[in-house]
């Protein structure tokens, strides 16, 4: 096998053993918001603000690529479920700060205790040079995501009216 095709082998079963990860992620967080109550997606952005702690709509919406109108609501449906809690900064009473519950919070963090191990299991294994490899290429993929998020809402506001109204009803299907 060729070099260029052997390469090529690599990225595609790279590629897969990803999407295959992402995808069970994304059913472990499922399985968590189902039990929370809130949705996988309100999982994800609640999980944005753990990793940065206190932060605006705006910051929130610039981390996940969504609408600061869909962060709204987003933010509406985990202050409703008691993990996040709006505060008003003492210096801009116009500024509104997420803040997490660290109660609520904890209800569902002991779910991801059987995560965390696991990856801290896989992680030992590697060197501190193979870390930091991986430190790299997840950040990196992280932010090619976001802008390919970011290339699809483009995308989609490009669609004709009874093409995106035809693509919201093929998902409730």
């Amino acid at each position: 096998m060729s070099r260029t095709k052997t390469r090529a082998a690599l990225m595609q079963e790279l590629e897969t053993a990803l999407r295959k990860s992402s995808a069970q992620g994304t059913l472990f967080a499922q399985a968590v918001a189902d039990h929370a109550g809130i949705s996988s997606s309100d999982m994800d952005c609640m999980d944005f603000i753990n990793m940065e702690g206190r932060m605006t709509a705006g910051r929130l919406a610039e981390l996940t690529g969504l609408t600061t109108g869909a962060i709204t609501g987003v933010v509406d449906r985990m202050e409703k479920a008691g993990f996040v809690r709006r505060e008003r900064d003492d210096s801009d009473r116009r500024k509104v700060f997420i803040t997490p519950v660290p109660e609520r919070q904890a209800d569902i963090g002991r779910f991801y205790v059987l995560m965390q191990r696991a990856m801290q299991e896989l992680l030992s294994r590697y060197t501190d040079a193979e870390l930091k490899l991986l430190v790299r290429f997840a950040t990196e993929a992280y932010d090619s995501v976001l802008e390919a998020t970011n290339q699809l809402k483009t995308m989609m506001k490009e669609l004709p009216k009874g093409k995106r109204a035809e693509v919201r009803k093929s998902r409730r299907r």
